[in-house]
């Protein structure tokens, strides 16, 4: 199938290679963790969440992982091609702050349910990821980390989701399917991470958050 996905990238004609992986020094070993191996690299759940921007409510996204074959292993998405933004993309399941949802963490539940099936009651929510914003929207996005005690039943909702990919933290610590960019906009420059999956392309605001707990990762082994 090759590496890399048909969606559509806004990438700008100036944009330019930027640094390799601060993971590229590890070794094989190091690269194979298992889900308690994560476990110490991630955020408690915060006390307080963000409130709505401009009339915008926060969103939460979950990121599920299960000890598999090859590891741990994360479960992502790939938003259906009929949806009007973010086309085709590789995304974890989540999604913005409804009325009915007591806090942020039971969104990021209620999305991945309606999205791929997941029974909440599988999830152990251990804590978080820096909350971040996106180019398209200033409200706030809180990443959730869940433990599954095995692997899922998931069936994915043909209105939100193409597919659902499950991927070994072990392939996306390799050094070889990473690339950072280097794209200026108005004058400043940002640095985008891709991952070139098997047919798919991980990239944006999902695979900076992923970024964020490689480096805390690699900055831990390479002590």
């Amino acid at each position: 199938m090759g590496r890399g996905g048909p969606q559509k990238i806004p990438r700008p004609a100036d944009a330019r290679l930027g640094a390799r992986p601060s993971w590229a020094a590890l070794t094989p070993a190091q690269r194979r963790l298992s889900v308690v191996d994560l476990l110490p690299l991630v955020d408690p759940i915060a006390t307080t969440e963000p409130g709505h921007v401009d009339g915008r409510p926060p969103a939460a996204i979950l990121a599920p992982f299960y000890d598999g074959d090859d590891g741990a292993t994360l479960i992502l998405t790939r938003r259906a091609w009929h949806m009007r933004s973010h086309t085709g993309e590789v995304s974890f399941p989540g999604g913005r702050f409804e009325t009915g949802d007591v806090n942020l963490r039971a969104t990021a539940l209620r999305e991945s349910h309606e999205e791929i099936a997941l029974d909440p009651g599988l999830v152990d929510v251990v804590g978080q990821l820096p909350q971040l914003v996106t180019v398209s929207s200033p409200a706030a996005i809180v990443p959730y980390v869940g433990v599954l005690a095995e692997r899922p039943l998931l069936v994915p909702s043909p209105d939100e989701v193409d597919g659902i990919l499950e991927v070994s933290i072990e392939e996306l610590l390799d050094p070889s399917i990473y690339r950072e960019e280097i794209w200026t906009r108005g004058g400043v420059d940002m640095e985008i991470t891709f991952f070139e999956l098997e047919g798919d392309t991980l990239w944006g605001a999902t695979a900076r958050m992923l970024r964020s707990l490689f480096d805390r990762m690699a900055a831990e082994a390479l002590r």
